[in-house]
């Protein structure tokens, strides 16, 4: 699959190396404030790895990454143009000083309205750059989860498989609208910021769609 990735600092840039490295993906690197930043990670990822512009990685993309600081994000969908029909997995949060969700509102649902036509999802946004990269190698039962939320059930569908590709568990959480418990900041009663496995999303999962405090957190060995 041809994923354009919209800011490829620790986020984006983990999500297009643990793309590649699955060997069934191809990326295109956009948005940095230095551009030579954006071709020495092409150069480390190889051949399957390149550079453009936020319009190019938009137009090369099956699947578009938006991966930028929140305060970024009105610039970087400036320069990649319409998303209409792109499969978008939006890792931001919502750490920043300008347009920002009303209360209420959660950061997805915002976002969608800022991206019109988008397939959009909601993913890698829970876990720190760092972590995600020193867990993403882990043996089966020790994977961490990777919660999805969106609208459109097969662009979770998509997501899902790049998530399992890229080394963790896909755990899929509901819709733009009620999806709070996986944005910032980290707070008791939410996922945000926490590790979970594949055992412990099921009861997650059913308390939040229940509309009961989700289980205390798991600890792990």
């Amino acid at each position: 699959m041809r994923i354009g990735i919209i800011g490829a600092g620790n986020i984006g840039g983990n999500c297009a190396q643990r793309f590649i490295v699955s060997g069934k993906h191809e990326v295109k690197l956009s948005f940095s404030r230095d551009p030579a930043n954006l071709t020495e990670l092409a150069r480390e990822l190889g051949d399957r790895a390149s550079v453009g512009t936020p319009l190019e990685a938009v137009r090369f993309g099956e699947v578009v990454v938006l991966s930028v600081p929140w305060d970024a994000i009105p610039e970087a969908l400036r320069q990649a143009g319409s998303l209409a029909g792109k499969i978008v997995i939006d890792t931001t949060n919502q750490f920043g000083s300008r347009a920002l969700p009303p209360k209420g509102q959660t950061a997805a649902a915002f976002n969608v309205a800022r991206m019109p036509g988008a397939r959009y999802t909601k993913s890698f946004n829970t876990l720190t750059a760092h972590f995600q990269r020193e867990t993403a190698d882990r043996p089966r039962d020790q994977k961490v989860v990777q919660w999805i939320c969106g609208d459109d059930a097969d662009a979770k569908r998509v997501v899902a498989e790049l998530i399992a590709d890229a080394g963790y568990v896909p755990v899929d959480l509901g819709g733009t609208k009620s999806c709070q418990a996986m944005e910032a900041p980290r707070r008791k009663g939410a996922v945000y910021g926490e590790e979970y496995r594949a055992a412990d999303a099921a009861a997650v999962v059913a308390s939040l769609r229940e509309g009961r405090p989700i289980p205390p957190l798991p600890t792990y060995v």
